[in-house]
């Protein structure tokens, strides 16, 4: 699922008016709409209140809107896209344990 498929599944489940949201991030309606559409992309210090106002775990929208942003990056470049994950993923291991 995507960032913006879930934020409009948990708005729509808690009746809660686009405008409510675009009101608390202190955007207009119309760029919140954008948003779910995707025509637009939240930023990251959003989603803590997003997730806050839909009551709901910061992790899974974060873990999400992520996912999102390295598939934007990555689409254009199919062919490599898979070395350079396995690359990043490995270089986030060697991060971790080095803190250890």
């Amino acid at each position: 699922m995507k960032f913006v498929e879930r934020i409009k599944q948990l708005r729509e489940e808690r009746q809660l008016p686009q405008r409510k949201l675009a009101t608390t991030l202190d955007i207009d309606t119309a760029t919140y709409c954008k948003i779910e559409k995707g025509e637009r992309r939240v930023k990251a210090e959003q989603i803590v209140v997003i997730a806050d106002l839909l009551k709901t775990d910061k992790d899974e929208l974060l873990v999400l809107w992520l996912a999102d942003q390295v598939a934007a990056v990555v689409t254009d470049e199919q062919k490599v896209a898979d070395r350079a994950l396995n690359i990043a993923k490995r270089n986030i291991n060697k991060k971790n344990a080095n803190k250890s």
